[in-house]
């Protein structure tokens, strides 16, 4: 039997948490990505940014909870935080 690789709502909690974010354990997908763009700087867009490509890029399959909350929390405020640096 084949078994998919899945990026689950653990999954992303656990990689903001690995790369230094605070999150709370049992968080939504939607509330990990709220507190991570909470207080953006330089260095943790980066680290987001980056976050993201690797998920997106690879060959594992983004369960639509976790995509949706990329999609609406993470991909807007680093999108709003770029403009504000290049204002």
């Amino acid at each position: 039997m084949m078994h998919a690789d899945l990026i689950d709502q653990e999954d992303l909690l656990g990689q903001l948490k690995s790369l230094g974010f605070q999150v709370q354990s049992g968080a939504t997908a939607e509330q990990a990505c709220e507190c991570a763009v909470r207080g953006l700087n330089d260095e943790r867009a980066m680290t987001l940014r980056t976050m993201v490509k690797d998920m997106y890029t690879s060959s594992a399959t983004i369960l639509p909870a976790v995509r949706e909350a990329i999609d609406r929390q993470l991909l807007p405020a680093l999108a709003k935080y770029q403009q504000s640096r290049s204002a």
